[in-house]
């Protein structure tokens, strides 16, 4: 009897958006685009005194509660597991948690415009857009959440055209214990 050996290949259209540094320039549109919201929020936040300033927390107080308003009903906006969190983790420390929101966003912001770190700054955009809708609050967040899916799944190019070009070529090189190369490329063949 002969096994037969399934070999996944990859779509050319998968590959094109995902592997191939010239679908780089649609990735910086959409980083652009997503980072620079991130930034704006952040920053309008990190400046603002119920964030980061001397009322911080009460932004988030407001915010937790409006929530909080959402749990009844036979199809509530917010889920009682997340309204749990909500009332036993993040208004009991609304202060912290302002802060790490105001700046969070900006870092999203930041590593996303220069294109430092893309997949992990989008990951961490996707988690903030995630709670977000689950706290009930539509907004831009499922458009940022699915362009941040994207650069997710685009994170070997998505940056190309930014610090990643640089910054990835390197962390390669120091994962298989080669010394970086001179010109960027990657030293694993």
């Amino acid at each position: 009897m002969q096994k037969h050996h399934y070999v996944a290949r990859e779509s050319a259209l998968s590959h094109f958006f995902f592997s191939n540094t010239k679908s780089a320039w649609i990735w910086l549109v959409i980083r652009l685009y997503v980072g620079w919201e991130w930034l704006v929020a952040g920053w309008n936040k990190v400046g603002a005194p119920a964030w980061t300033g001397d009322q911080a927390g009460a932004a988030v107080t407001g915010f937790v509660r409006g929530a909080l308003e959402k749990t009844g009903g036979a199809h509530p906006d917010v889920q009682g597991w997340y309204a749990s969190f909500l009332e036993q983790i993040v208004l009991p420390n609304a202060s912290a948690w302002a802060h790490a929101v105001a700046w969070g966003e900006v870092f999203v912001g930041i590593g996303l415009i220069i294109g430092a770190f893309v997949g992990v700054a989008a990951f961490f955009g996707l988690f903030m857009n995630l709670n977000y809708l689950l706290a009930g609050t539509v907004s831009t967040n499922p458009i940022l959440f699915t362009l941040s899916i994207g650069l997710i799944l685009a994170w070997k190019v998505a940056g190309y055209l930014g610090a990643d070009r640089f910054i990835l070529p390197r962390i390669s090189t120091m994962a298989l214990g080669a010394p970086p190369r001179e010109d960027g490329a990657r030293n694993d063949g």
